[in-house]
């Protein structure tokens, strides 16, 4: 009887806030299957990695140079960019923004697909839910 009732008392969580949660999944699996939002949150990721990869950094390489004399930050030249320091692929942001757009696509079809089990999932912690009660009044007889 222990081992149903550490089983069914995560169900009852679930179950109360379901309709909801299945809302929010299926908004996200709306935005995350958009092109245009794929897009956009792909572009902007793209645009962020370039401009991190061609900050200069030489400013703060001289400034840890002279607390550190010894540090490797002394032989950055001055007017190097964190790409140019960290052998990165000039291609990066690119890169890394195709991955958004793929990973953002996959995971909209997770969340469509979760959108379509949670009728089915709350149906069965509700089930679980009264199955639980049942046998916990028949073990209180």
């Amino acid at each position: 009887m222990r081992r149903l009732t550490m089983f069914a008392l995560p169900l009852l969580v679930l179950a109360a806030p379901f309709p909801a949660q299945a809302a929010d999944v299926r908004d996200a699996a709306e935005a995350l299957t958009d092109p245009v939002e794929t897009d956009r949150m792909a572009d902007t990721v793209t645009v962020l990695v370039d401009a991190i990869m061609r900050t200069n950094i030489g400013p703060l390489a001289e400034a840890i140079a002279r607390v550190d004399p010894d540090s490797s930050a002394a032989s950055i030249p001055y007017d190097a960019t964190l790409g140019e320091v960290t052998g990165s692929d000039p291609d990066a942001g690119r890169r890394m923004g195709d991955d958004v757009r793929a990973t953002s696509r996959m995971a909209g079809h997770l969340a469509t697909a979760a959108a379509a089990y949670a009728p089915v999932l709350k149906d069965m912690a509700r089930d679980l839910a009264a199955q639980w009660q049942r046998e916990r009044d028949e073990a209180r007889r």
